[in-house]
């Protein structure tokens, strides 16, 4: 009798714990994610979410290690799709999100466009690290195909992601920065600064995708909280930080 007890009180234990999250997430997507997680927890008070925010690439590769994440939510589809690769992840991964590049400078006009790269007071200019974050990819495919890279290559200075690159330009460390336009649309950034929209057309698209992780027992919570990012009552989240979404 005294068993039967023991496993009923075990289980109860068990299900009134708090379910726990572990997310990875680029760092372009601080602000939202950080909404979104408190809109979940919300209606599901039980749960813990610990999200860390990082360049993709990194994250990526912390994966590789083995690193206890359940969810990757990357700001490409190409660092899901090589973890899929390596037997990482769990089904498909799914595009949740489209970003956008801008030019962002707390001290300079910077409706002038990249014509303002060739100011002589623009002495540098803040960029992701393109090999592990995908917004510096981008920044660098806009240079190279508006013929700026040659010229502008002793200005660049590189942020580990694209929240560090942010910083840069924030604090003025570089008069001009490219960075994702959910930092630029931040109460912070935006008081103090303003952006310049890059036309999409000058770049490979930013589609953010997401993906579970391959983890020793699943996590329902994963699936739930995917279904609550993509659900149509997040999209004003989204929108308000400059993403469009396919949902």
């Amino acid at each position: 009798m005294k068993t039967i007890i023991t496993i009923i009180l075990i289980a109860i234990g068990i299900t009134t714990q708090a379910q726990k999250l572990n997310i990875a997430a680029a760092a372009n997507l601080k602000f939202v994610l950080d909404d979104i997680k408190t809109a979940y927890l919300a209606e599901h008070p039980k749960t813990n979410i610990l999200i860390t925010y990082g360049s993709s690439g990194k994250l990526s590769q912390q994966i590789l290690n083995g690193a206890a994440f359940d969810l990757f939510m990357s700001a490409d589809t190409d660092f899901p799709a090589k973890l899929k690769q390596r037997g990482a992840t769990v089904g498909d991964a799914i595009i949740y999100a489209k970003g956008k590049l801008v030019m962002y400078s707390t001290t300079l006009d910077v409706s002038k466009g990249l014509a303002l790269l060739d100011d002589t007071r623009v002495k540098k200019i803040a960029v992701a690290n393109p090999d592990v974050a995908t917004y510096g990819t981008r920044t660098i495919e806009l240079f190279t195909a508006q013929n700026l890279m040659t010229r502008l290559a002793g200005k660049i200075v590189y942020g580990e992601n694209i929240t560090q690159t942010a910083q840069f330009a924030y604090t003025g460390n570089a008069e001009v920065g490219f960075i994702a336009l959910s930092l630029a649309l931040s109460p912070e950034m935006a008081a103090k600064g303003r952006y310049y929209l890059i036309d999409t057309s000058l770049h490979s698209p930013i589609e953010q995708s997401l993906v579970r992780i391959k983890t020793p027992v699943a996590n329902p919570e994963t699936q739930r909280f995917i279904q609550y990012v993509l659900s149509p009552k997040m999209k004003p989240l989204w929108e308000k930080y400059g993403y469009t979404t396919p949902h």
